[in-house]
């Protein structure tokens, strides 16, 4: 009987995971690299409108506008690049909408403070809120201070914003009997403002992703074909750096002035930062089984220390986007779509040229809308309890009737003090909002 022979079986051997697999835990995470790219082009058209709004905001301070846009495409490419390798989050940062206008308009125009002293006030608000990513500071400040007035923040924050596109765009004009009048808006800048308003309002609600982008760039080639926009071309060499690379005043804000703008600078980003890496986390099913956050730790200091990065370059606070959440709808689940959002910012370093087109009565229209999206905040405040209430919209008002994120802040913590204490709720009160209302109110008298 002839026995037949046998040939070794080869079973393949598994294939080890790849370089990016490896590197950014795709497989555990669900997701490809083609996920990865196409969910970080995603987010990056959402929030790429900062390289054009910025510039301009940020050049009323006396900032050289080449110099901003170079900036914040640096510094929002170093800080994502960050949070996609250290924290592995599929989150893009830039320069906070809100906070660059509190920077050139209050604290640079009405304050009267240099640009360079303010980037050292920011660069100290970075450091303190780094420091408090390392320690359990961070959970007290956030669990101190009531959820009513976090949500006048923000709403604060987006009045403040619409306040400032309005009167960019000429819609509002100073009155020397009412303070504040209708400007004309027969004008082209005004009633292109509210075109590019209309734009981005229609296309977002139309889930149009990159909404604010074509409402921007639309606005701007409305205004080439009326003649009003000069064409200066698309691409060129990125402008010099130098006229804000390393020129933060890092000792000038340590003056006592600077305390109040410090812990404005402070308490927005870290409010904003806190919500949108939780709504990220949620959206890209970060949370594990025992409800803790995946990584949620790294994603914090990553996003704390990149505001002290950005200084450096030129940047007011650099800040979590929560643009962020259209990559993730998109299948963005790891740090490769940050790595992704980076690239691109670098890419957009030769797009000055089209970013000095752009005017500012179209970044108006920007501001309008993403004040109406953060004045929606305001529906979480318990308007029942005029204690709380009260508080609040005296937060959110002050800050753009005062034209000072600052004053708001001040203000409502101090209200929220007495209307408790009045009332008799003193136990209600954190030790954190009796610290901050003393020094506010010595603010107050003193500064």
């Amino acid at each position: 009987m002839e026995h037949a022979k046998h040939e070794p079986t080869s079973h393949p051997l598994p294939a080890s995971p790849g370089l990016l697999d490896r590197l950014f835990k795709l497989s555990a995470h669900g997701t490809t690299v083609k996920t990865e790219l196409v969910a970080g082009l995603t987010t990056f058209i959402t929030m790429a409108y900062i390289i054009f709004v910025n510039p301009n905001i940020m050049s009323a301070s006396g900032m050289d506008a080449g110099a901003v846009f170079v900036a914040t495409c640096i510094g929002a490419a170093i800080a994502t690049l960050f949070m996609g390798l250290y924290a592995n989050w599929p989150v893009g940062l830039a320069p906070g909408m809100g906070l660059n206008a509190f920077f050139a308009f209050t604290v640079v125009g009405e304050m009267g403070y240099s640009w360079e002293v303010a980037l050292g006030a920011v660069f100290w608000s970075g450091i303190i809120f780094t420091a408090m990513s390392f320690w359990k500071i961070r959970e007290w400040v956030l669990d101190a201070i009531p959820q009513s007035l976090r949500y006048a923040m923000t709403a604060g924050v987006g009045l403040f914003l619409g306040f400032i596109g309005l009167k960019t765009a000429g819609i509002i004009a100073d009155s020397p009997v009412t303070l504040l009048t209708t400007g004309d808006l027969t004008q082209p800048p005004a009633w292109l403002a509210v075109a590019c308003f209309l734009i981005i309002a229609v296309l977002a609600h139309r889930k149009i992703f990159g909404a604010v982008l074509i409402g921007v760039l639309g606005t701007t080639l409305i205004g080439l074909g009326m003649g009003i926009v000069e064409y200066n071309g698309i691409f060129a060499a990125p402008p010099s750096l130098s006229p804000t690379l390393f020129k933060l005043d890092i000792m000038g804000a340590l003056d006592v002035g600077m305390i109040t703008v410090i812990l404005a600078f402070l308490f927005v980003n870290m409010f904003d930062t806190a919500g949108t890496l939780m709504g990220v986390a949620e959206r890209a099913h970060l949370r594990r089984p025992d409800g803790t956050i995946e990584g949620l730790k790294k994603s914090l200091k990553a996003d704390s220390a990149s505001s002290v990065i950005g200084t450096f370059v030129g940047c007011p606070p650099v800040t979590s986007y929560v643009e962020s959440s259209a990559g993730v709808a998109a299948g963005g689940r790891t740090g490769l779509t940050a790595v992704t959002i980076a690239a691109l910012f670098l890419l957009s370093l030769f797009l000055a040229p089209l970013a000095g087109m752009v005017p500012p009565y179209a970044t108006a229209g920007a501001l309008i809308y993403v004040a109406f999206l953060m004045t929606s905040s305001l529906a979480n405040i318990e308007w029942h309890d005029y204690t709380e209430m009260a508080p609040a919209a005296i937060t959110a008002l002050m800050m753009p009737l005062t034209f000072s994120i600052a004053n708001g802040i001040a203000m409502g913590f101090i209200a929220y003090t007495v209307l408790k204490v009045a009332t008799g709720q003193a136990a209600r009160v954190s030790l954190g909002v009796y610290v901050l209302s003393a020094i506010f109110v010595a603010k107050f008298i003193f500064m």
